[in-house]
């Protein structure tokens, strides 16, 4: 058996590639949309993918399991244990617990685990060439490594309301029935990791057994007692802030996703061709780190650093739904700007039709920022912290207002547009692409924190140690 994780630490994401060597043969579990990752490895391993599946509804992603579907001729096999509200309206294969999926002599036996969402499948697989048992399981947004995946996102993120209770109760029932009864040296291998939205407390590490998750994982206690009261509570408090993007993500991963196909070549656009267009009839990424950009910022530019975060923190300030204009990027060639148009079709984010390689020729001037030193003595302020509430709950400005950043465009009107909005996170990278998108909708009071909440706390931290001791 060949098996392959692909993991994507934007989105703090895995999916899987699992095979039969020997028939040359392999399918696809929960893929992103760019799909040649999948194809390039399939190839040097000697497979063709026949099979592609996904576990859940995807919030955090647009799912790439149609995209390869269309692109190998692959069959697509899609849940049905969801109910009405969540059942995949496009052609393809159906899940129900205990359906048997055979790529030569591997087996992919889905059991249904709702909780994270009503719909949720769980893989066992087996390498039948060594025995029927399950070797591993493929856990989606079930059970990840020492947590859970959160029952709420559906009243965060989906519309819905109350239905977290009714979702915890539905994932300890999948626990104690599908989970805990497994054989304990069965890896487990989830859909997500540290960083993820999808959970509040996930591990770092790659995979897990399920013996070492029963005996560790803060769960398996109440699991152990049949304690769901205490299990409920615990597994509700302190979920983490649900960006209003997972809602979108959705409904497209439920009725389907865009098929993107061959995409067309990406334009190189030079000075002169965006000078006067910017945040007009254009919409213009500026990807440079942040102190390259709080130096030297172009008037009207989007602002999202290129880096680990790129994808979700570019899904926080631009609604493909809504925003119809073309897209160019800054990429130092056309290679990066391939890279980077690849990472924002993963939150459905398509109009991507061009690169600019340098900024020379456009005009550019210094962000207005403020220094930890002077935001105490500014009058008329409202400081927003758009971390978490987890972030901010730890530690934070006095007097601060949390808005996870992934919240903000949905909540303008409750933002001033008087006095001194001061924008910071924790190093700055949050803050600059929200406090970018604020002042292209005319918020001209916007500042940024120079530094944001690190440089701020150790402002904090010198200042009292230079404080003479008391007498």
């Amino acid at each position: 058996m060949y098996f392959k994780q692909f993991y994507d630490t934007d989105l703090a994401q895995g999916s899987y590639l699992i095979g039969c060597q020997q028939q040359g043969v392999a399918v696809v579990v929960d893929p992103r949309r760019d799909i040649e990752v999948y194809l390039a490895d399939a190839a040097a391993n000697g497979l063709r993918i026949t099979a592609v599946t996904e576990t859940h509804i995807h919030a955090d992603y647009l799912s790439g399991s149609r995209e390869l579907a269309a692109a190998t001729g692959a069959d697509l096999y899609l849940s049905d244990e969801g109910g009405e509200d969540w059942s995949y309206p496009f052609p393809h294969e159906a899940l129900l617990h205990g359906t048997e999926l055979s790529v030569g002599h591997v087996r992919l036996k889905a059991v249904h685990t709702p909780g994270h969402t009503p719909e949720h499948m769980m893989f066992l697989v087996s390498d039948l060439m060594r025995g029927a048992e399950p070797v591993l399981a493929l856990t989606g947004d079930f059970v990840f490594v020492g947590d859970l995946g959160r029952p709420d996102l559906l009243d965060e993120a989906a519309g819905f309301v109350d239905t977290r209770f009714e979702g915890a109760k539905r994932l300890f029932d999948s626990l104690k029935r599908h989970f805990v009864t497994l054989p304990d040296h069965v890896q487990v291998w989830p859909g997500h990791g540290a960083g993820s939205a999808c959970g509040k407390a996930l591990g770092a590490v790659a995979s897990t057994t399920v013996g070492y998750e029963k005996l560790t994982a803060w769960w398996a206690g109440y699991v152990e007692r049949d304690d769901e009261v205490g299990f409920t509570a615990e597994l509700l408090d302190g979920q983490p802030d649900a960006p209003t993007y997972f809602g979108r993500m959705k409904r497209q991963n439920r009725d389907g996703p865009a098929l993107l196909g061959d995409r067309p070549q990406l334009k190189e656009f030079t000075a002169d061709e965006l000078r006067g267009r910017i945040n007009r009839d254009l919409v213009f990424i500026d990807t440079r780190g942040t102190r390259e950009q709080w130096d030297a910022s172009v008037p009207g530019a989007l602002a999202v650093p290129g880096g680990n975060s790129f994808a979700t923190y570019a899904s926080w300030v631009i609604d493909p739904e809504v925003e119809e204009r073309p897209i160019v990027l800054l990429a130092a060639d056309e290679q990066r700007a391939n890279e980077l148009r690849d990472r924002l079709s993963y939150v459905g984010i398509d109009n991507v039709q061009g690169y600019l390689t340098s900024l020379e020729g456009l005009e550019t001037a210094p962000l207005k920022l403020v220094t930890p030193s002077e935001l105490e003595s500014l009058d008329d302020k409202l400081v927003l912290d758009v971390r978490t509430a987890t972030e901010h709950a730890a530690g934070h400005v006095p007097g601060s207002r949390q808005l996870h950043g992934g919240r903000v465009l949905k909540n303008l009107a409750s933002l001033p547009r008087g006095g001194t909005l001061v924008l910071h996170c924790q190093a700055g990278g949050r803050s600059l692409a929200v406090a970018s998108a604020l002042r292209n909708r005319g918020f001209s009071n916007v500042v940024e924190l120079e530094g944001s909440y690190e440089a701020w706390r150790a402002h904090e931290e010198a200042s009292a140690s230079s404080e003479p001791a008391p007498a």
